[in-house]
């Protein structure tokens, strides 16, 4: 008996240290089971269930990753969809992880189909819907057929020009405050200075969202600490170790990887703890206002338009679960804005002759600034600029959707099948994936010509060529916005904070790269990725920044 008992705790410390040993191996037999099972369905379903027809495509290069690490990895991966589209036609099939795959359409009719098709007939992904509820609720960006109709239409209001012209000097104000902190700066530089302009854009994008969105200053651009600032500036720094990477993309399937206290994890933990004590104390002051205690305001951020309008129905058009859920449209509108104007500084910077050209045009406006209808349709220049900066830079660089049921799919130019016949349409299976490569079609020779790849403003005034790219719906023939009944519903809010802030950078500074016109630009990886100055160890755009007399 006593040694039995003696011998318990050696057995236990035994028992503890072959569980410690054996566990990450009974976590990869685990995953290596998943696999084989994951990709046995897929093989049987491409083998016996798929009515889609069968395509070409590159080879498959991985049997764990297919073909995405060698598109995501790649400098430029619209160029790499180019050349399959070239060798494979307009229709081909491209390998994913787990024996899965998907077809990429690179065609103008066929990419129209789809996209009126959305929500109904192609959907997200069961993984990306999880991964969606998990990050930000059950808001528009998650929902699909009817809820995301409903959804969509009580959002609408909050997007019109009418509330977006209400709007227009939030985006002036968080454009000169910066300003100050600038001036300050050059001030001391003798009116020179080398200045990481991506991490204001970042700032001006967060305190305007804010104001706009949810009637909140984050004071990003005073300097100001606080869990949004924070979290919003590890989005952009981004966590690339491999196991952030690895949960990031294993989450979905193996949920409790997200309970794992990686630094991404926490990060959206503390995001989604954060615009919740926002949303609560939005809802608090519109209960407060309508209970007439603390005085009726006129309400212009976009989530207390919604907590009004819910409030003020019998029959309510949104859940409050739903509203608090819009949440995502801070990281939506965060992301894709100060994205799009960093890449608007780099190309500028890299044709001075056209940041001049834009100085120029601007140079009417001396004490004032241009008016949202000016900002809209009286600067043909600022548009041209704007559209071009969409064009060549999408902050999406693609949609992947899946069938909920069959469809045939029209083709303006002919597709090849496996067999070399020529269709001039595709059926496709229920349960196929599809993908639309929004930089594919925004920068391909086939619609741009043969300086596709170039920053041309002058292509989208009277006299620029864009007749055969006139074919892409889209806004203004680009699907950066997407298409159909998803379109970005913020399209209008996104357009005029980039020219109202662009306006005022233009109008009061000169920028210039750290190396001249020829300083190399790479991606940084992030939620989206970013351009940095190659050499930097973050998202970094220093530029050099002069102020104008």
């Amino acid at each position: 008996m006593n040694a039995t008992a003696s011998a318990a705790p050696q057995l236990l410390i035994f028992i503890n240290l072959v569980d410690w040993i054996y566990a990450p191996l009974y976590l990869c037999f685990s995953l290596a089971a998943l696999w084989v099972l994951i990709t046995a369905v897929n093989t049987f379903i491409s083998i016996v269930g798929d009515k889609t027809t069968a395509l070409n495509g590159p080879p498959n290069l991985s049997l764990f990753f297919g073909l995405y690490r060698h598109i995501n990895e790649s400098e430029d991966p619209g160029l790499v969809y180019e050349g399959w589209a070239k060798e494979y036609g307009p229709a081909f099939k491209v390998a994913g992880g787990f024996g899965s795959s998907r077809i990429l359409i690179c065609d103008p009719r066929a990419n129209a189909h789809f996209y009126s098709k959305e929500t109904f007939g192609y959907v997200q992904t069961k993984l990306s819907r999880v991964f969606i509820e998990n990050l930000f609720g059950r808001g528009l960006l998650w929902a699909e057929g009817e809820s995301h109709r409903r959804q969509r239409k009580a959002l609408s209001p909050a997007f019109s020009n009418a509330a977006i012209r209400k709007l227009t000097l939030v985006f002036y104000d968080a454009a000169y405050k910066m300003k100050v902190n600038w001036d300050t700066t050059l001030e001391a530089g003798s009116g020179s200075a080398i200045i990481d302009v991506q991490t204001w854009m970042n700032h001006i994008s967060l305190d305007a969202i804010g104001i706009a969105g949810f009637g909140h200053d984050f004071h990003a651009l005073d300097g100001k600490e606080s869990a949004v600032v924070d979290v919003f500036d590890s989005f952009a720094s981004g966590d690339t170790s491999l196991l952030s990477h690895f949960v990031f993309l294993m989450g979905p399937v193996l949920p409790i990887l997200q309970k794992l206290p990686t630094k991404q994890n926490l990060t959206f933990r503390k995001l989604r703890a954060t615009m919740r004590s926002i949303a609560d104390e939005l809802l608090e002051r519109n209960r407060r206002e309508k209970a007439g205690k603390g005085g009726v305001s006129e309400e212009k951020s976009i989530i207390g338009l919604l907590i009004k309008a819910e409030m003020s129905t019998s029959s309510l058009i949104m859940s409050q679960e739903e509203i608090l859920a819009q949440n995502v449209l801070l990281l939506a509108g965060y992301e894709t804005t100060s994205i799009s104007l960093t890449w608007a500084l780099i190309e500028l910077c890299r044709k001075p002759e056209k940041q001049q050209k834009l100085r120029e045009e601007l140079a009417q406006f001396i004490g004032s600034d241009p008016s949202f209808d000016q900002l809209s349709t009286g600067l043909p220049y600022l548009d041209a600029i704007t559209q071009e900066v969409l064009r060549l830079h999408p902050p999406v660089h693609e949609t992947t959707r899946v069938a909920t049921e069959d469809d045939i799919m029209p083709f303006a130019a002919p597709i090849i099948t496996t067999s070399g016949e020529r269709r001039s349409s595709l059926i496709i299976g229920k349960g196929t994936v599809i993908t639309s490569p929004i930089r594919y079609m925004n920068r391909a020779e086939a619609f741009w010509g043969p300086n596709a790849k170039d920053f041309e403003p002058e292509r989208w005034l009277d006299g620029g060529d864009i007749a055969k790219a006139k074919e892409i719906q889209g806004h203004r023939h680009i699907l950066t916005f997407s298409d159909g009944p998803r379109t970005c519903l913020g399209k209008s809010f996104a357009l005029a904070e980039f020219k109202a802030v662009l306006s005022v950078l233009i109008r009061n500074y000169s920028f210039e790269l750290p190396d001249g016109p020829d300083t190399k630009i790479e991606k940084h990886p992030s939620i989206l990725p970013r351009p940095k100055v190659a050499g930097q160890v973050g998202p970094n755009a220093p530029m050099r920044v002069k102020r104008l007399e």
